[in-house]
Formats: C-alpha cells, structure tokens, sequence
C-alpha cells in the first residue's frame, strides 16, 4: 500500500520557501498551517511602505529581482501577478575611491576608468595568473586572488567584502564566491589574447522580472492563493518551543499578541534559522548569520542616478549598496519624487544596529556627499528595518558546522528543512520556492522519503547565467 501523504502540515515561516510549499500542499487538498513571526508575509523578500506628505513610498527588504531557470515557476509568477509583472533592466556601479566602475567589472571600462597604478599592477597579475595554474582555494581571499590578482582584489574585493561579512576576508569560506562573482577573471582575459580563442568572461542577467508595486506583491498573491485553497495562515506569531517524542516532532508551542499558542501536527517543514531550530530541539549550533539594517531616505527630487545599485567599496562609508528604488519600477515612488535605501551590515548590539535613525542620518548624509550626491535634497523622513539573519556566514569553519547541525535534525523523521536560514544556504529568492515546491511536491508523491532539497541549485557556476528571463 502506498504511503499516504501527512494529515496535518505545519510550516514555520511565510517567507518563499513556506510559502510555497503550503500553495502546492493546499493546492492538493491536503491540511495545511503557515506559522509566521512577522505581521506580513515574505519573509527577507517581502515589502513595505512608508505614508508621507507627497504620498506612499515602497522599500523591499534588499535588492531583489526574479530570475529563474525553472519554467514551471516563472509561469507561476506570470500567473500571479499578470500586468503587474514589469520587465526591468539591471544598470549597477562600483565606487571607489572616487571613481566609478561599470558592474560587473568590463575590461573596456576599467582600461578607461582606473589609475595607472591600478592598470599596472593588474597587467602585472595578468602576467602572473597566465603563467600559472590555479590550485584548490580555501578562503574568499585566496579564491579572487588566484583569479583576479592581488591588484583588483585589495581595489575592489578586500574592503568591501570585509565590511559586508564583518570578518577578514581570509577568514571566509571560498564556496560562495563561485556562484556570486562575475566579474573580469584574469584567465579569461588571458585566454581571450590568444589568437582564435573563443572564450568570453561570465555575466549576469541583466533584464529581470519586477512587480509593479515591490517584490513582496509576489507573495503577498501568493498567499493570497494559499488561503483561497484552505491554507491556514497565521500572522505575528514566535515559534517558541518544540514538544518532542520518540525521535519526532509532536507539536510547536507560539506566542503570539494574544498569548500562548499550541499547533500539532503530522509532519513539519521549517524556513526557521537553522541554528535557531538546532537550540530548539535541544542541541547546539555555531553557526552565525549576518545582519543587515535598511535605512530609507526620501528624496525631493524625480531622481538621483541612473543606476539600480550603487556598490560602496570604500571602507569608510557605512554601507555596502545604495539603491533607489524607483529604477526597479516607477511606482515605487509618487511622482516626482523619488527614495534611496541604504543597506547596511551590522549586527544586533553592534553600533550601527543600534543607534537612533538620527544619528545614521547624519552620518548617512555625510556619505551622499562624498558620492557627490547634494544631501538637501533629502527630505529629512527617514526610516529603519532591521533584519538580523539576512546572510548565512560562510566562514572557513562553517561546511562542517552546517553538516553537524543538519545531521542532528536528522534524527527527527516528520522534519523537513527548506528555505535560505533554513539550510543554510546563499540563495536566491526562486531556488527558495523550488525548495518548497520539492518538500510539498515530496510530501504528496513519496512521503516515506525525505525531501532532498538542501543542495538544491548548488552548482559551482555563477546562478544568473542560467536564467531564462
């Protein structure tokens, strides 16, 4: 007799990988509640907006975009959101140092842009990178050293990356880095000079779909179609404690506004942290996140630059991207005026997490001036979100930690784990729903089994280039 698929699921968490899984599960008939912490859905790809004077200004928790290599979901997404699906082209910088650098690096632009020091030291890596071959690299820095040289590194990799991870560069684990940089690799610069050689350097998509009014619009309908199917979804609620026995997971224990809150269920699917559900059920876990804490400015002003992304490479101005938003869609801002978002790692009881939004203005404001930027043109409403577990820290101890806590979830067979905190994993916003469409799509087909979706779209290639945009 076939396994039957779980009378009851409860997933922790509405953020795309929950929310997913509970649309198919619900979408089959099945019994279904979303548990969520937050008063809204989206988790770190949700949006929010701020009500002034000159009218609704909208903010996503980060820079998103949807691109995707699955069919199946981008038709989804298509489905959703219909006309409120934009179609947007990437226009990204770097600064540095006064400059400012196409993004991702092209060797045209560097030849005109950079220093002579600079163009020196890199033809002298090229010389070296081209002469050598490429060992096996265990940290971040090692990995763009052996690919970039010494040059481009300290310039565009070493400041920024050790203000974004909090760590020294050597420190953080190389793994990430080969699904994340695009940028010139000196050995595809050599290759391409030698006479009939084809080789041309790695990209990232550069159109991407956008809704209309925030990424988060997504799975708002998203959500909006779970309910419509029988989902349950509750809202503003803190998983508390797990009730454990015989090696399985009995019930989730809440607190929500209202008080105390209990749920069972036959088998559970968690987008929680993943050291966060480690303690939980009672073991331990090193395994650290990175903050980031968003702070929104309004601008006076139709617009500021042209560009999506702004990266800040130098180590002294306090964040590590600058966007506007409207650049993504046009709705974002009223008329006539538009807002910049600051993205800035830190972690909660750091100094930056911690001060007031008037002292970040003041300093935020000093750094749109180095940037060339005329700071009175802001309007002085500003505003913070805070998002203690946006980055997994990869550090260089951190494959095997993942491993140890992964194993001790293990031991409880009604668990499945999904999500970017929930594995551990540096993914994008779609790998994150295809996790919860393989659980639920698991759950229903093969529930005897367990989902094997922790490496999924791991592969040791840059993720955007395999889009279908």
């Amino acid at each position: 007799m076939r396994p039957r698929p779980p009378e009851r699921t409860l997933i922790l968490g509405a953020g795309p990988a929950g929310l997913m899984a509970g649309y198919v599960l619900a979408n089959a008939g099945l019994d279904v509640c979303v548990v969520e912490r937050a008063p809204q859905v989206g988790g770190l790809s949700g949006s929010h907006g701020f009500e002034a004077a000159s009218g609704t200004y909208r903010f996503d928790f980060g820079g998103h975009r949807f691109i995707t290599a699955n069919r199946e979901l981008l038709h989804l997404v298509d489905e959703l959101l219909g006309e409120d699906l934009l179609t947007a082209e990437r226009s990204s910088v770097i600064r540095f140092e006064g400059r400012t650098y196409r993004y991702p690096l092209a060797l045209p632009d560097l030849l005109r842009n950079a220093p002579i020091a600079m163009l020196a030291g890199a033809l002298r890596d090229l010389i070296r990178v081209s002469l050598t071959r490429p060992g096996s690299a265990e940290s971040f820095a090692e990995w763009i050293e052996a690919r970039f040289g010494h040059t481009l590194y300290r310039a565009f990799f070493e400041g920024y990356t050790r203000k974004l991870w909090g760590i020294d560069p050597r420190h953080l684990s190389a793994d990430w880095a080969a699904q994340r940089i695009s940028l010139i690799d000196l050995r595809d610069v050599a290759r391409r000079l030698v006479p009939g050689a084809r080789a041309t350097p790695r990209t990232y998509a550069r159109r991407y779909r956008y809704p209309r009014t925030g990424f988060g619009l997504l799975f708002e309908r998203l959500a909006e179609r779970f309910v419509e199917a029988g989902g349950q979804l509750v809202l503003g609620t803190r998983v508390e404690q797990l009730e454990l026995a015989s090696g399985r997971i009995v019930s989730v224990v809440g607190r929500s506004p209202q008080g105390e809150c209990r749920f069972d269920a036959e088998h559970f699917v968690s987008t929680l942290p993943l050291p966060e559900l480690v303690r939980l059920s009672g073991g331990d876990s090193k395994l650290r996140f990175r903050g980031l804490r968003f702070f929104q400015v309004l601008v006076d002003r139709p617009d500021v630059s042209p560009y999506t992304w702004q990266y800040l490479s130098d180590p002294e101005l306090v964040a590590t991207r600058l966007q506007e938003p409207k650049r993504r869609s046009p709705f974002m801002s009223p008329p006539g005026r538009t807002s910049l978002m600051f993205e800035i790692p830190c972690d909660p009881g750091d100094e930056l997490w911690e001060c007031s939004d008037a002292q970040l203005y003041s300093r935020v404001c000093r750094d749109l001036e180095l940037l060339g930027v005329d700071s009175a043109a802001l309007t002085g409403e500003s505003f913070s979100r805070r998002a203690p577990c946006a980055y997994p820290l990869m550090d260089l101890d951190y494959a095997r930690e993942r491993a140890r806590s992964i194993a001790w979830l293990n031991q409880f067979s009604n668990l499945s784990l999904c999500g970017r905190q929930g594995t551990f994993r540096y993914i994008f916003s779609d790998t994150a729903m295809e996790m919860g469409l393989g659980v639920a799509r698991s759950l229903i087909e093969a529930p005897e089994r367990r989902p094997d979706v922790l490496e999924l779209r791991n592969e040791p290639t840059v993720i955007e280039v395999e889009s279908v945009v």
